[in-house]
């Protein structure tokens, strides 16, 4: 059996929807989070090296601008080592069979979601509820 030649955007959108989550599919989104999971670990790195080259300043407002600095990489790093984990459970998923699918009501998440968040874990529909709710929960306790 020869390999087939990986999938293009445009001819996974172009598939039909009982091929949902077909082995190609899979395939074309492990690569995928393989390449942001690389891109990810590089900016990790990255902002590692900002941090450790930032030198200490004499002067105490250049010294507070330079610590407020290194508080942002410092959450921007956070943020980066949240996504590499997301990134590894849908690798888990892909691996498991369970990506593509909301982890709620078990139903597609929809090519055109994953292409834009390939980390998504849920549906429109409940992500949408979801977000609802917690303005529902805002409104009432402000």
């Amino acid at each position: 059996m020869s390999e087939l030649p990986p999938l293009s955007e445009s001819q996974l959108l172009r598939m039909p929807k009982a091929e949902y989550m077909n082995s190609r599919q899979r395939e074309f989104f492990r690569n995928r989070l393989l390449t942001l999971k690389k891109e990810t670990q590089e900016a990790i790195e990255g902002i590692k090296q900002a941090i450790a080259a930032s030198e200490p300043e004499a002067d105490e407002l250049d010294r507070a601008a330079a610590e407020e600095e290194n508080r942002q990489r410092m959450r921007l790093a956070e943020r980066q080592y949240y996504l590499l984990r997301k990134i590894d459970q849908s690798l888990n998923h892909i691996e498991d069979g369970s990506y593509g699918y909301c982890a709620v009501t078990g139903e597609p998440i929809g090519l055109a979601r994953l292409l834009l968040r390939p980390t998504a874990e849920l549906c429109v529909e409940e992500k949408n509820r979801q977000e609802q709710q917690e303005r529902n929960y805002a409104k009432q306790r402000g």
